[in-house]
């Protein structure tokens, strides 16, 4: 649909995290009202029905996901297979009805459960401010004795984690700095650097409103089987807990993130 400057304007207003949303709870508004054209009457009907507590059509979950699937030079590994696995669990759980009975009263976007997906580092999506983030992750290893001391590996390095020094047949990775984009990786002419280990990093319990947080890394790669328990347990524990459509991380705080 063609949106005006006015719609536009005042969709932007919108908070980042909702926003894709809204333009289609927008986009749908105009087209119940036979409107091939979004109007600020469209935002300003969407945002009347909203306050009034009206009930959005939801699933009862949201899933977002990069644009990595568009050619992103970033993107360490596909997410598509995975988001598609993940929708499907979630669709099984019936969050929409439970949510419902927790809240006790119509659903708005914030009481649904989030998950974001990254396909790499960078984060574009904004893993870690839902409830469950999944973040792209390649470990790198370096070879010895394949170096050529060209340190084009450091030099891909934003985040300073690879140095090559004199004398040594390998570059070394300081593991406390490396946050496992492979860079490194695609840029070493010698294949002195290799991938080591590839997976999904998970940070669960991240929120915003009145009690903002990020949410914590489990610490380690895991594979997608892995990945998809995580986020069974994660539901079981929500579903086992929540009080009044509360947040993952508020459930955590509570009783604790040994559980997971």
């Amino acid at each position: 649909m063609i949106w005006t400057q006015e719609a536009e304007k005042a969709v932007a207003k919108v908070p980042f995290f909702v926003r894709s949303r809204v333009r289609r709870e927008v986009e749908k508004e105009a087209s119940e009202q036979d409107s091939s054209l979004v109007l600020l009457k469209h935002v300003q009907d969407c945002r009347k029905k909203h306050l009034s507590g009206n009930a959005i059509e939801t699933k009862g979950f949201q899933i977002d996901t990069c644009f990595g699937s568009g050619g992103c030079e970033n993107r360490t590994l596909e997410s598509e297979a995975l988001a598609a696995e993940v929708e499907k669990m979630l669709l099984s759980r019936n969050l929409a009805d439970f949510l419902k009975e927790r809240v006790g009263g119509p659903l708005k976007m914030h009481h649904e459960f989030r998950i974001c997906i990254a396909d790499c580092p960078n984060g574009c999506s904004r893993p870690q401010i839902v409830d469950i983030g999944i973040i792209g992750a390649l470990r790198p290893r370096v070879l010895d004795n394949s170096c050529t001391g060209c340190a084009a590996c450091s030099s891909s390095c934003i985040e300073g984690a690879l140095r090559v020094q004199p004398g040594f047949d390998a570059p070394i990775i300081d593991g406390t700095k490396c946050i496992m984009c492979g860079k490194c990786i695609s840029a070493c002419p010698s294949g002195a650097i290799e991938e080591a280990q590839k997976g999904w990093r998970m940070m669960v319990g991240g929120k915003l409103g009145r009690h903002p947080q990020l949410g914590k890394d489990l610490g380690r790669i895991h594979s997608k089987s892995e990945v998809l328990a995580i986020i069974a347990r994660c539901l079981d524990i929500y579903f086992a807990n929540n009080a009044g459509g509360e947040r993952l991380g508020s459930i955590l705080n509570r009783i604790g993130y040994d559980l997971i």
